[in-house]
């Protein structure tokens, strides 16, 4: 079950839940599958910073852990704030695609406020200890981390702001950040490089929010793709999946980023794939080609799809960056 928590959002109802060990709980509730992200964001900042010759192994394990466990903390924030709002009630997108564990019942509001606390804390952990070895600018950093850990399901969600919050911090918050923390500088050619991958996960979300974009609007929520409607959603979806390859090649030619990290061109079939069914409204019935079990999940795992296959092909290019200027010289 660990394995498969951190591979897809599992499918259990109560009685599946009580014969989980402590840690798959854990990884169910705060939806560990998409925690891959954050793990990328994070792998990047320390491979740059290692390419640079500017590596700390000590700062760059409690960034990695301290990003990760934000995440999982704003994942169980989203969850809680979402049912005390009831926003997640009923059959809702949320709790179709996994288990809510307060819908569900698998979960008090208070047993989730410890789950909260105890992820949180961790994270907490790792920040202070970032902020005392860093210092600088690492406090302003931390600081807006925890705004929005906070404050991203709610006001940032229902303000059309939750998009831009999502292409600002796993770009230049947590790459370029990492970096600073990691490195003790921020060159421009390192936020730069942090977009592309950015925009892929930017696109995640708004595939999420297409798929559930007529719940949210029902419920008032009104994320970025609810105020552009569904069309022009797509349309921006499209382009942060087809740019990051366009923002890859310029970074190649800027020399913010080497040569190798152009494999991530290998990324291009799955692009052309997910592409085009962003060009047609939502479905109302899985189609026949989606694989079983991913509905009511849609333009959200098109666009998950390519993220895991570009975001992998970026590591693996800027992994042979650092081979080519630590190692080949």
């Amino acid at each position: 079950m660990w394995l498969r928590a951190v591979s897809v959002i599992p499918r259990l109802d109560a009685e599946g839940w009580a014969r989980l060990d402590p840690v798959a709980r854990w990884l169910v509730a705060v939806r560990a599958a998409v925690l891959v992200m954050t793990v990328t964001s994070a792998g990047l900042a320390g491979l740059l910073a290692l390419r640079d010759g500017r590596f700390d192994g000590l700062r760059f394990g409690l960034v990695l852990v301290g990003l990760v466990f934000a995440h999982a903390t704003n994942n169980l924030v989203n969850d809680l704030t979402d049912h005390l709002k009831g926003i997640d009630r009923g059959d809702s997108f949320r709790a179709r695609y996994g288990p809510q564990p307060l819908e569900h019942g698998l979960l008090t509001p208070a047993g989730m406020l410890r789950y909260v606390a105890v992820t949180g804390g961790v994270a907490l952990a790792c920040g202070v200890a970032l902020v005392v070895l860093r210092g600088g600018a690492t406090l302003w950093l931390f600081a807006a981390g925890i705004v929005f850990v906070l404050a991203y399901t709610w006001p940032l969600k229902h303000l059309g702001m939750g998009e831009p919050s999502v292409l600002l911090v796993w770009g230049p918050l947590m790459v370029g950040g990492g970096y600073y923390v990691i490195g003790d500088a921020l060159p421009s050619g390192v936020v730069m490089a942090s977009l592309p991958f950015s925009m892929c996960a930017t696109s995640v979300l708004f595939g999420k929010h297409i798929d559930k974009l007529d719940q949210d609007r029902a419920k008032g929520v009104r994320t970025l793709p609810v105020i552009l409607g569904e069309a022009r959603a797509r349309a921006v979806a499209q382009v942060l999946i087809a740019l990051p390859y366009a923002m890859v090649g310029w970074c190649v030619v800027r020399g913010d980023l080497g040569w190798p990290v152009l494999v991530v061109a290998g990324a291009l079939p799955v692009a052309a794939r997910v592409l085009p069914p962003f060009s047609s409204p939502r479905p109302t019935e899985p189609p026949a080609a989606l694989p079983r079990g991913i509905w009511p999940l849609y333009f959200v795992a098109l666009a998950f799809h390519h993220m895991r296959w570009f975001g992998g092909l970026f590591v693996l290019g800027v992994v042979g960056d650092v081979l080519r200027t630590r190692v080949w010289g």
